[in-house]
């Protein structure tokens, strides 16, 4: 196992053989440490080597030695091997390898043996995880500040199948809540206006949703019903609070203007009566087939579409609650239940039953978390965005308060994109109707420029989405820079014109150049970026790596001739470029973005 044949040792095991060859140095010299987990890491400087060792500086202490002397004590222990070209100390007490050619230039070989495969990793042990993202209300179109978390789940999921975990993704569908009721009411008013020209546009509140999809979804009503739903405008009104005057505070008229609305709802459910379910069931149909499609249009496909309504009609969260109470978790005060959600590190208890009788959000919330778990997932995933980091402790505190394991629950924040036209910013408010669709996005850039764009910021992270940038084919546009590497070697092959099956057995020797092993050594990094990347629940990291392989590219291919007379050189320099190819695809593939065969 110390001295592996190249044709055994895959490129990416290189750390493993580095790592055991340091543990054979450190029986020697420290055999009590044996069991002291080794790193191996990539430095930051190629000047610095291939691959190094901090172990000298990680036992320090406990041996009581100095880091240095250490280190070279471990150097002198150390086992030769012929994928070592040369090891030597560097800094405060790091252990530095330097491979020799023929260990580096190995990883083409990888590449072109397992092609689509190549980089993929057993590290998820096939263990099941649930990934929920987007969920946003299905109150109107998806705006560009969904598409990010759209983005980031989408790629998100494909980075930890590549992994190697079992993945399902989820969209939880907010389908039983106050802000439905808000569209439905919308729609309907709009309905009425519609019907008749006797002033009914006063009915529509401000605070009601605006958009022209509201318009839309009205005129469908009215041609598929006529004025079977139509009510006089006195009986709307009837009871309902009139808009504030300008004496109210801000706050206060924004409380008046909310009441108005829930005085509108009421009145609506009744005076349609069984009727509203209708209306409320063809704006929800409507809506979610609109996002459904849009994502798909995307290229973000979802295993499961979970109904909140669902947890109501089997009775889970009537059940979920009574679990909380008898675990003494709930205390009933002014009328209504409360969660003792302080006890678990959140900033005041919560309400999860008014005194109405009427379960609240965080209830159902909890329902839905307990039937994650009774699903038998291993991990659960989810993405929010960064405006609910608040959340998380009540919803980690009620997981607990349920005898769960909360370190199965991750979630992922997501800053919401802020789209820039012309250097001015677009607003992105629901209800205003004021803001810039995802499928408008997507019309205009293209769904690769989305895709990628959207993960190339950590997701916690602001994000300003260059619309300009976006649309440019230049070096300076990430995805086009990517694609163009792709499309250059699809080029070179197309020149070529040999049998592709011939790279994988091409003699590499001609492969020496300072150019052509660093893109060697870039190639050889993708394993250990897509295990980092899913540790770390960070597809951007995929992005930046393909960024800093198209650079290698295409810096190799304008300084060298890859098409030459010599059969050998040719053929080993297009097998490197082919290997290029190969990396590229797979890890856009993992981010959901396509790689064009010409530009």
């Amino acid at each position: 196992p110390i001295l592996p044949s190249l044709r055994t040792l895959m490129s990416h095991d290189l750390k493993s053989h580095l790592a055991d060859l340091m543990r054979v140095a450190l029986q020697s010299v420290a055999p009590a440490e044996a069991d002291t987990t080794i790193h191996i890491e990539r430095p930051k400087q190629a000047a610095h080597g291939d691959f190094s060792c901090n172990l000298a500086m990680q036992l320090a202490r406990s041996l009581k030695r100095n880091p240095r002397q250490l280190a070279e004590l471990l150097l002198s222990e150390l086992p030769p091997s012929p994928w070592v070209s040369k090891a030597e100390i560097a800094g405060a007490g790091f252990i530095n390898f330097h491979l020799p050619p023929t260990a580096k230039i190995q990883v083409v070989r990888d590449v072109l043996e397992q092609a689509e495969d190549f980089g993929r990793s057993t590290s998820g042990g096939r263990r099941k995880v649930l990934v929920e993202f987007v969920s946003a209300n299905p109150t109107g179109p998806l705006h560009v500040g969904h598409g990010r978390g759209a983005a980031y789940g989408g790629s998100l999921c494909k980075l930890l199948a590549f992994a190697g975990w079992d993945v399902t993704s989820e969209y939880y569908v907010n389908d039983a809540g106050r802000q439905m009721d808000i569209l439905a009411l919308s729609t309907w008013l709009r309905y009425l206006e519609l019907c008749s020209g006797d002033g009914t546009p006063s009915l529509f509140p401000p605070n009601a949703y605006q958009g022209d999809y509201v318009r839309a979804m009205a005129s469908q009503l009215l041609t598929a019903h006529g004025e079977r739903y139509r009510r006089t405008a006195s009986d709307v009104l009837a009871g309902t609070p009139g808009l504030p005057g300008a004496e109210r505070t801000d706050a206060e008229a924004a409380q008046q203007r909310e009441a108005q609305l829930d005085a509108l709802i009421v009145n609506a459910k009744h005076l349609l009566g069984e009727e509203w379910q209708y209306v409320h069931d063809f704006v929800l149909t409507e809506q979610l087939a609109d996002c459904r499609g849009d994502l798909e249009e995307s290229g973000v496909h979802f295993d499961v579409w979970f109904s909140e309504q669902s947890l109501f009609a089997t009775g889970m969260v009537a059940r979920c609650v009574e679990r909380l109470e008898k675990g003494g978790h709930l205390y009933v005060q002014d009328g209504a239940r409360w969660f003792r959600s302080t006890t678990f590190g959140d900033e005041k208890d919560r309400v999860i039953q008014r005194d109405n009788g009427f379960y609240t959000y965080f209830a159902s919330d909890i329902a839905y978390h307990l039937n994650k778990y009774e699903r038998g997932f291993q991990r659960i995933i989810n993405v929010w965005g960064a405006d609910h980091h608040g959340y998380i402790p009540r919803v980690k505190g009620a997981v607990s308060a349920l005898g769960l394991d909360p370190e199965v629950l991750e979630v992922a924040l997501v800053q919401f994109a802020v789209l820039y036209r012309s250097g001015c910013k677009a607003s992105m408010s629901t209800r205003s109707g004021d803001f810039v669709t995802l499928r408008t996005l997507r019309a205009e850039v293209g769904n690769d420029a989305c895709r990628f764009f959207y993960v190339l910021r950590k997701s916690d992270q602001h994000l300003d989405f260059d619309l300009d940038l976006a649309k440019s084919q230049s070096n300076d546009n990430p995805v086009y820079y990517v694609q163009y590497a792709h499309a250059r070697v699809r080029s070179l092959l197309a020149l070529w014109a040999g049998e592709p099956q011939v790279l994988a057995g091409a003699d590499l020797d001609p492969l020496g150049s300072a150019r052509e092993l660093a893109l060697a050594a870039r190639l050889g990094e993708f394993p250990e970026v897509v295990e980092a990347a899913a540790d770390d629940l960070a597809p951007h990291l995929i992005a930046f790596y393909l960024r800093d392989l198209a650079a290698e590219f295409h810096s190799h291919y304008n300084a060298e001739r890859i098409l030459v007379a010599d059969p050998a050189i040719r053929d080993a320099r297009i097998a490197l470029a082919a290997a290029v190819g190969h990396v590229i695809r797979n890890g856009m593939a993992i981010l959901g973005v396509s790689c064009p065969e010409s530009m």
